[in-house]
C-alpha cells in the first residue's frame, strides 16, 4: 500500500476523528489505557482550526481519503505535536514516521528549534517509538512554562506514566 502526505484540507476534517478512533483500538488490550480505546478524541472543529492554520497533515490512500493525521501547535521556538493517529489498519507500515518526518522537514523552514511531544513512558508505540526516531526525554528543568503545564495537566488527568519529548530541528 503507497500512501501519501500532504497538508489537511476542509473536507478531511470530519472524516479524521474516525481516524483517530480507529488509531485508539490498539490501546484497548494495554493494561490500563484500555479507556482511551473509548475515549474522546479531536472534534471536527477543533481540526479545521488546525486545518485554517496549515498545522495538519494527512497520510492518504489511493483514493485521496485520510488513514492517519498529525496535528501541531506552535509553542514558543517549538513545534509541538499535539495529536500523531494511524488508523488501525496502517499501524506498522511507517506512515507514523513519514509524518513525523514530513513535520520536521516543514517545522525546519519556519525557523523552529525543535518538534516536542507528550506521551506515555512505558508504551511500546509511544516514547520508545519516538526515541528510535530522535526524541529525547526532557527532564523537568528543560521543560518550559507552556510544556511543563501541558504535562502536569496530562499527569494529573490521566497518568503519572507521562513524559515530555524533544527532537532538535539543527
Amino acid at each position: 500500500m503507497t500512501l501519501s502526505i500532504r497538508l489537511a484540507r476542509a473536507q478531511d476534517a470530519p472524516l479524521l476523528p474516525a481516524v483517530e478512533h480507529s488509531a485508539a483500538q490498539v490501546f484497548a488490550c494495554h493494561p490500563g489505557l484500555q479507556w482511551i480505546a473509548e475515549g474522546s478524541v479531536i472534534s471536527c472543529a477543533e481540526h479545521l482550526a488546525f486545518i485554517a492554520s496549515n498545522q495538519e497533515w494527512v497520510v492518504v490512500d489511493l483514493q485521496d481519503q485520510p488513514q492517519g493525521f498529525i496535528c501541531t501547535e506552535a509553542m514558543g521556538h517549538n513545534l509541538h505535536i499535539v495529536e500523531l493517529s494511524v488508523a488501525q489498519a496502517y499501524q506498522g507500515l511507517g506512515y507514523g514516521r513519514q509524518l513525523i518526518a514530513a513535520v520536521c522537514d516543514w517545522a525546519g523552514t519556519q525557523g523552529f528549534n525543535a518538534l516536542t511531544l507528550t506521551t506515555f513512558t512505558d508504551v511500546p508505540w509511544n516514547a520508545p517509538f519516538y526515541a528510535r526516531l530522535g526524541f529525547r526525554r526532557l527532564a523537568d528543568a528543560d521543560l518550559d512554562g507552556a510544556l511543563a503545564q501541558l504535562l502536569e495537566v496530562e499527569v494529573a488527568e490521566h497518568s503519572s506514566a507521562r513524559c515530555a519529548m524533544s527532537l532538535d530541528l539543527d
